[in-house]
C-alpha cells in the first residue's frame, strides 16, 4: 500500500508543445505570494462581474498540444469554463518567472497565448520586482510597458522629477476602471 496517496496531486505536469513536462511541486514564497497577490486584486475587482479570475492551479487546455498551468488568468467567456478547467484562450494570463520555467514563459508559451489570441499577457519577475504587459495588436504580442519597483539604492541617484516619472501603478487592458498598484502585487516580496 502506497503511504504517500496524500501527494500525489502535488507532482504536476503540462503538456507543452505534446510533450509531458513535469512542474516543480513546491513554488518558492516569493512566487506563492505574488500568485496571491495578484488573484486578490482580480477576485476582489471582478465580484459580481462577468469574466472569472483563476488563480495558479487551474488547467488551460489551450490546444491539442498545450495544456498549461498558469500562475493566473482571467476568463471572460462563461463557456470556456468546465469542471476540469478552462477550454480556449483566457483574456489574461499571468506566468510568474522561476529559473526552471522562465524560457518556457518567455519563449514558447508566450508564442502559443499569442497563437491562441490572448488579449494580454504579464510575464512577473519577483526578483526584480517586474511585470513585462504585452498586448495582442494584429496577432502579434507587442510589448506594452515594463512596471519594475526601483529599488532604494537606485532611488537615492535620482532627481525628484526623475522619481515622480515612475509608473507606480499600470491599468490592464481588459478594465478601464481597474487601477493595479505595483506595492499591491509585490507586498511583502523582499
Amino acid at each position: 500500500m502506497d503511504t504517500n496517496l496524500a501527494y500525489a496531486d502535488e507532482c504536476r505536469d503540462e503538456l507543452i508543445n505534446g510533450f509531458i513536462v513535469m512542474m516543480s511541486p513546491r513554488p518558492k514564497t516569493d512566487h506563492n505570494l505574488t500568485t496571491f497577490n495578484i488573484a486578490s486584486i482580480f477576485k476582489h475587482y471582478l465580484k459580481g462581474k462577468r469574466c472569472t479570475p483563476f488563480p495558479d492551479g487551474e488547467d488551460l487546455f489551450l490546444s491539442e498540444k498545450d495544456r498549461f498551468v498558469p500562475d493566473g488568468m482571467i476568463v471572460c467567456d462563461p463557456d470556456k469554463i468546465k469542471n476540469d478547467g478552462v477550454y480556449g484562450a483566457p483574456d489574461l494570463v499571468v506566468e510568474v518567472l522561476s529559473p526552471a520555467t522562465a524560457k518556457r514563459d518567455k519563449g514558447y508559451k508566450k508564442d502559443a497565448y499569442e497563437q491562441a489570441g490572448v488579449k494580454e499577457y504579464w510575464i512577473v519577475n519577483t526578483t526584480d520586482k517586474s511585470i513585462e504587459q504585452y498586448f495582442l495588436t494584429d496577432g502579434k504580442y507587442v510589448l506594452n510597458e515594463v512596471y519594475s519597483v526601483y529599488p532604494d539604492y537606485i532611488l537615492k541617484g535620482m532627481t525628484e522629477e526623475e522619481i515622480a516619472a515612475i509608473p507606480t501603478e499600470f491599468k490592464c487592458s481588459l478594465f478601464d476602471d481597474l487601477l493595479i498598484k505595483l506595492e499591491d502585487v509585490f507586498e511583502r516580496i523582499q
